[in-house]
């Protein structure tokens, strides 16, 4: 298959395979259908100049390193039908800025967000029971100054999810009920301050369901980001869809 640019999934693929589109250097776009099911393992481990993914809330998989070393990731969104994000999922995504787990994951795989070094925003949904080492260990950005979880039962974890993340420093916040039980379990208990969600915060739905960039981003076929067309072929992406726009 050519190195392409830009990918669109064909309609109704269930599943996109171990190592389907791995190490493709030139690719800065792809639109995965609602028909996929499955993201299988190393699936796109290694586009290194991708920039944004939306997992479409068909999926329930996310397998291992499906979206490792991609450098350039600084958007992903993940459907409200995803169960399990496999180990080192999203691992080396060095400029991913955000993450927000859905209420439908219930176990994040080992060193899945391990490196995700310019995280602004991460968000826990409420069905999560466990979450592997090292899940979002360096990921140590001094913008990442609030953690939020949103389980009424402390997933289950290792010493070392967050290390280097200097949580020490960090607040971390939880349902009111949960507070005693959180202060009582490493390494949650090691966050600098523990705080109740408030109640504009009690409902991760509001910010996981069918989100999508509504305002249109621009690539130039050299996987550039730039703020207008440009002379030339240029890619854009609203939403879900993308084209290919010609300025003379």
């Amino acid at each position: 298959m050519p190195n392409n640019t830009v990918i669109n999934i064909k309609e109704g693929t269930v599943s996109i395979g171990d190592y389907a589109f791995y190490d493709r250097g030139r690719l800065t776009s792809v639109t995965i259908p609602e028909s996929v099911t499955n993201i299988g393992d190393y699936a796109f481990d290694g586009c290194d100049r991708l920039r944004f993914v939306t997992i479409p809330n068909s999926v329930t998989s996310i397998g291992n390193g499906a979206f490792s070393y991609c450098d350039e990731l600084t958007s992903v969104t993940i459907g409200n039908s995803v169960t399990s994000i496999g180990e080192y999922a999203f691992s080396n995504c060095i400029r991913l800025t955000s993450i927000i787990i859905p209420n439908s994951v219930t176990s994040i795989g080992e060193w899945a967000f391990y490196k995700c070094r310019n995280l602004e925003s991460l968000t826990i949904g409420n069905s999560v029971t466990s979450i592997g080492e090292g899940a979002f260990s360096d990921c140590y950005s001094s913008e990442l100054t609030d953690v939020y979880c949103y389980a009424t039962e402390v997933p289950e974890t290792s010493a070392f999810v967050f290390y280097g993340c200097h949580i020490d420093r960090k607040t971390l916040h939880v349902p009111e009920s949960a507070i005693g039980e959180y202060k009582a379990r490493e390494p949650w208990n090691q966050f600098g301050n523990i705080v109740p969600l408030t109640e504009s915060e009690t409902d991760i739905e509001q910010i996981t369901t069918d989100v999508e960039p509504l305002t249109p981003i621009i690539f130039t076929l050299d996987g550039k980001q730039t703020d207008t067309l440009q002379k030339g072929i240029n890619i854009v992406r609203k939403g879900k869809d993308v084209k290919k726009v010609f300025v003379k």
